[in-house]
């Protein structure tokens, strides 16, 4: 029997395939479209271009979501719309103006960056970000994005696992999640 020493070990972990760090941002399986969910009651057509949804004012910390638009043959897709929207730190969407509601496209490598607030849960519902999807020309994904480790995530009705952000701390800081659409 062969004595693992510390040369063999680390010969044996140099021979590992390396995996790039963006690997990690990557769904599972890019052959499964993005779940889609209902839009809710809130959802505004005409909302601003901005990647930022960010108010310096409000109650809640700073959130930022990042991730990709893909194709079921995980290549990327550039210039996909995604609009963004969410309650404000009081539960309340702002159906008289923008508060909280812009759109952007997606660089030549399908990236989107959002910077916006942390949502409130509300009445009924747990923390959420609702989103459209498209890539140009196709169909359009109505879906919301989760927080992972809520109290409320198994007593919110439309809450799906699949749909949780990939989050640097619970419910704060930084989350990615990346997009699976028909293109």
């Amino acid at each position: 029997m062969t004595s693992l020493t510390r040369r063999r070990l680390l010969a044996a972990a140099a021979a590992l395939p390396v995996m790039p760090a963006f690997a990690q941002s990557r769904p599972l399986t890019c052959g499964e479209l993005t779940e889609a969910q209902t839009e809710g009651p809130f959802f505004k057509t005409r909302t601003p271009l901005r990647a930022s949804l960010f108010e310096p004012d409000a109650k809640t910390p700073r959130l930022v979501v990042t991730g990709q638009v893909l194709s079921v043959q995980c290549t990327p897709v550039s210039h996909a719309l995604l609009d963004f929207w969410h309650a404000d730190e009081n539960g309340e969407y702002d159906n008289a103006g923008f508060r909280y509601r812009g759109h952007q496209f997606t660089d030549a490598e399908g990236r989107y960056r959002l910077l916006t607030n942390v949502p409130p849960g509300y009445s009924g519902r747990v923390r959420h970000i609702h989103v459209k999807v498209q890539a140009p020309g196709k169909r359009v994904l109505t879906t919301q994005l989760y927080f992972p480790g809520e109290a409320g995530n198994r007593r919110d009705g439309l809450y799906r696992r699949d749909l949780e952000m990939r989050m640097s701390a619970q419910g704060a800081g930084e989350g990615a999640f990346d997009f699976v659409v028909e293109a």
